[in-house]
């Protein structure tokens, strides 16, 4: 399906969409205008490892009993299936691979090629949630996702209902033009691995590290929080990603065997 909207883009160029009927969506989906912000944590490993579902999957280690989760709010202003925001919980993984500490994460840095596996994906609308749910196997759920802006920050309040889940926060650290990136997307569905590619080219991003750009304020009373507040993670990121301009692509999950 030609996409009149992707002309003179090279990062769009050369891929075809299919239409899906039942969904509605264009495969893979196209984001034209994105932004996010990212706080890699550390987290105890074996807590971490008893939320991967499969034995083939362990979490890359920054070092020995310290894996890496990557908290990310995102806000999709212009997208294939409309504008929404998530929120996402993922676990930096390898699969059917040697897992190596500190050599395992050098080693997809080197190759740009992440591999995370999705614990958490609050989203805010339900054309988001059930193409995701449905189709991949990503654990959606809908909440309220509000981004708050002050000159030299923003906040992210997830929530459902009344009911405050978490605030995440990051500094507006100073930009360049990022690089081309992608990462392979775990998630499990009828019991099975899955795997979707996903690439983004950055065009605005900053990258820092140590404490004092990011942090998030953890609730109560929800499966998320649950999460977050059982796997020692730590009370700073180790790095943070502020990503304001951005554009990806999302191709449609597969089994393992396809990829």
């Amino acid at each position: 399906m030609n996409n009149l909207r992707t002309s003179g883009n090279p990062f769009f160029d050369g891929l075809v969409q299919i239409y899906d009927r039942e969904y509605d969506v264009l495969l893979p989906i196209f984001y034209y205008n994105a932004a996010s912000f990212t706080g890699i944590f550390t987290a105890d490993t074996e807590k971490v490892k008893a939320h991967l579902p499969f034995p083939d999957m362990k979490p890359v280690e920054i070092f020995p009993g310290r894996a890496l989760v990557a908290l990310t709010a995102l806000e999709y202003k212009d997208t294939d299936i409309d504008p929404y925001n998530e929120f996402s919980v993922a676990v930096l993984i390898t699969y059917r691979e040697r897992n190596i500490p500190v050599y395992s994460l050098l080693k997809q840095l080197f190759q740009n090629s992440l591999k995370t596996y999705i614990l958490s994906l609050p989203v805010t609308t339900d054309r988001a949630r059930r193409g995701g749910v449905e189709l991949g196997g990503y654990p959606k759920f809908l909440a309220e996702i509000e981004f708050k802006d002050t000159p030299g920050e923003r906040v992210c309040v997830v929530s459902t209902g009344n009911h405050r889940l978490l605030t995440f926060y990051g500094k507006k650290t100073k930009t360049q033009k990022g690089r081309k990136i992608h990462a392979k997307v775990y998630t499990s569905m009828q019991g099975k691995a899955m795997s979707a590619n996903l690439y983004m080219n950055q065009k605005e991003f900053s990258q820092t590290l140590g404490k004092g750009n990011s942090g998030i304020d953890i609730g109560s009373g929800h499966l998320v929080c649950d999460i977050l507040n059982n796997i020692g993670l730590s009370k700073h990121p180790l790095a943070y990603q502020y990503v304001p301009n951005y554009e990806a692509i999302l191709f449609n999950p597969k089994n393992i065997i396809d990829i």
